[in-house]
């Protein structure tokens, strides 16, 4: 029977051996790097990265791993994201400040070690995209509880970025402060929203009559909280953490199934895979003439596309009750039926990108 010093002896050689086979693969990551560069290739290509990961998956599956398909994802997600930096650093611009969920969203996507540039808002972004000051952009696109984030579709109508992948994100609130008891607490800081999500806790602990302030992110009302220790601020775990105020409730939330759909821009089309969506914007010619969305839908119903999502938005150059409409369908821009159908539909369709199907938190 082995012992503890056994087990510490073989785990080090096995970790040994884990740094050698690591070495090996960013070795030839940086020659995909140099390949990429010659041919102006993108470096981020979530198509392959999900192939990776099924592929290992299926592997472990097959050998009867301890590695479940999560565990592998999050061990992997990282070792692309330090690839990605050693075939070519890129910078990542995403709605700040640092800690805020579109933060948390960025990082666990492009790794801890990637260069981030954290903006005041969701224009900013865009602008820095088209600017090319970063290469990528990380944005909330709609909320499962407070629907879509009407100035992210508004700037896909305008702006030449592409949403290149998207991922889904549970959103739990901490109530954090530096005081030690609630009585002590004279002010609570949050986003707006963040009140409205929280409420039955602050009725539950009679919170409600405490001043409560609205600041322009979660992250700000952590650090307004780490500057008064009468203050308390409702916002994500890993603000509170960031910026030193102690968590004193965990899942704050009203509701535990809330989540965040996040969108990565940026200025290239994604190769097939097997499981794509595409967004579209679509501008009806005849948009007041009676059965014009029905006549529109019917195309993709007669070719089999999988409509996923629809969203109208009003048409503001124009004035008056002119809307156009935001469509996600399952498919890639390059699949023949769906070709058909936009071909049909040229004059009336811009394409706002195609890209691996994020996958939806399972809550339980």
């Amino acid at each position: 029977m082995k012992t503890l010093d056994d087990c510490r002896v073989a785990i080090d050689a096995i970790d040994d051996e884990i740094l050698k086979l690591l070495n090996q693969r960013m070795e030839v990551v940086k020659h995909v790097g140099e390949i990429k560069k010659s041919s102006n290739g993108a470096i981020y290509r979530p198509e392959r990265e999900k192939a990776i990961i099924q592929r290992l998956t299926e592997q472990s599956i097959e050998q009867n791993g301890a590695l479940n398909a999560a565990a592998i994802e999050a061990i992997f997600l990282e070792i692309f994201a330090v690839s990605r930096n050693l075939e070519l650093p890129e910078r990542i611009a995403y709605l700040g400040p640092e800690g805020s969920f579109t933060h948390q969203a960025a990082e666990s996507r492009f790794g801890a070690m990637s260069d981030y540039l954290s903006l005041s808002s969701i224009h900013s972004v865009f602008k820095t995209l088209e600017a090319k000051r970063a290469k990528f952009g990380v944005v909330p696109i709609e909320n499962s509880r407070d629907g879509v984030v009407g100035e992210t579709l508004d700037l896909l109508a305008k702006s030449p970025v592409k949403v290149v992948a998207e991922l889904y994100m549970p959103i739990h609130m901490s109530f954090a402060t530096k005081a030690k008891k609630l009585s002590e607490i004279t002010k609570i800081y949050s986003k707006d929203k963040g009140f409205g999500q929280c409420r039955e806790f602050l009725q539950e602990h009679n919170l409600v009559n405490v001043e409560q302030i609205p600041v322009e992110s979660t992250a700000k009302a952590a650090i307004m909280a780490a500057e008064n220790p009468n203050a308390a601020a409702i916002c994500s775990h890993i603000a509170a953490k960031l910026y030193g105020v102690p968590t004193m409730f965990d899942h704050v939330e009203d509701d535990i199934g809330s989540q965040t759909r996040f969108v990565i821009l940026s200025d290239f089309k994604n190769q097939k895979s097997e499981d794509d969506k595409t967004s579209i914007l679509v501008r009806l010619k005849d948009s007041v003439k009676a059965g014009s969305l029905v006549h529109f839908l019917q195309d993709f119903d007669a070719k089999k596309i999988n409509l996923s999502k629809i969203e109208s938005r009003p048409l503001k150059e124009k004035g008056g009750f002119e809307y156009l409409f935001f469509m996600d369908f399952y498919g890639h821009i390059d699949d023949k039926n769906v070709q058909e159908v936009l071909e049909k539909h040229k004059d009336e369709v811009t394409w706002l990108g195609s890209y691996v199907k994020g996958e939806e938190i399972e809550v339980q």
